[in-house]
């Protein structure tokens, strides 16, 4: 009995920080793995056990994760297991070469800039970092990012233009970083001039949210002639709880405001918002990276090709386009009109 408890408070100390409707499907992969390790220590043949819970857990993981929420997709977006920038740098791109920061404050060490190989080709690595360990998180702030930070991806992506080399922009950050010294610095203004600086770079430009894509802090390095968003990864003008704190005047509120924003990737996709919905594996990316990393390398190597012939004016000519026909808005007698 005291041995069974053990197990009990083992297994529960696993599922410490885990979203609350992935529980089942963890415990089904826990018994699996009790499973296997019977097998192997008492040399049983447990295969068709084994075989059938498999097939069980495959099918109970496609049914939590088609039903899944909007919020419950915000955590998704938000699991601590999720591919980062820094997986996407060192696991994707060859021969990568960081360049550091803004000429003018500091180096921001929440937005990651540098030259890199993918399949022989140049591009140059604008994203979001957020760290994975606790210590690198909070270096990044979490993935907010300054205005030093704005500033030096935006020197980054001069550079490239000169050099006619594609951008590749990764999204993956709350928001831009509230304090009061990033305000004093020029947040806004910041966010704003890459925003507009950004529609003239004559280069072409990839935009992907791959976690968390909030407001403005998203927007400074999200201009693209192709956006795209992973299936499980949200892009809202603000955060579900920052909406609930103004709407309702309580965080309790945010999954309704989950709903109400229209921030997954499905809705962004219906809106015009993204271009591209990026499959994630059975159960989202955190379990699978090697496969996210597989789907999003093919995504960048098509849009490369897809934009390396059109010429400078047309891209941005096409860019422009694409973000000025977005918005619609009714009016009168319900006739669409050009926000």
């Amino acid at each position: 009995m005291a041995k069974q408890d053990d197990k009990n408070k083992t297994r529960d100390r696993s599922f410490e920080g885990t979203l609350a409707f992935e529980r089942p499907i963890l415990e089904m992969e826990h018994k699996i793995q009790e499973l296997k390790s019977l097998a192997e220590s008492t040399h049983l043949n447990l295969n068709g056990e084994v075989t059938a819970l498999e097939e069980r857990l495959r099918k109970v993981t496609s049914q939590v994760y088609d039903r899944l929420t909007p919020w419950e997709r915000v955590n998704v977006a938000r699991h601590p297991d999720r591919p980062v920038t820094s997986d996407y740098l060192t696991r994707m791109l060859d021969d990568f070469v960081e360049l550091h920061g803004d000429r003018l404050f500091a180096d921001d060490p929440a937005i990651v800039t540098g030259f890199g190989m993918l399949d022989g080709r140049r591009l140059m690595l604008v994203g979001h970092r957020k760290g994975k360990s606790v210590k690198e998180r909070l270096l990044c702030n979490f993935g907010c990012a300054h205005p030093e930070g704005y500033r030096k991806a935006l020197e980054k992506m001069r550079l490239a233009e000169r050099l006619g080399i594609p951008i590749l922009c990764l999204i993956n950050t709350p928001g831009a970083y509230p304090g009061i010294g990033a305000e004093e610095r020029g947040q806004a203004r910041a966010i704003a001039y890459n925003i507009r600086e950004m529609f003239g770079l004559r280069v072409p430009i990839l935009a992907l949210v791959i976690g968390e894509g909030g407001s403005g802090g998203a927007l400074g390095i999200g201009i693209g002639d192709r956006v795209g968003i992973l299936e499980h990864a949200y892009y809202s003008v603000i955060s579900p709880e920052g909406c609930a704190a103004i709407l309702w005047k309580s965080g309790d509120k945010a999954p309704e405001a989950a709903e109400a924003l229209k921030l997954t990737a499905g809705d962004l996709k219906s809106l015009g918002v993204v271009d591209d919905v990026l499959p994630e594996p059975l159960g989202g990316a955190h379990r699978n990276p090697e496969e996210t990393l597989a789907t999003v390398r093919e995504w960048v190597l098509e849009g490369l090709d897809s934009l390396s012939g059109m010429a400078p004016e047309e891209l941005m000519e096409r860019r422009f386009r694409k973000f000025r026909e977005m918005g619609e808005v009714e009016q009168g007698e319900g006739h669409p009109v050009e926000a």
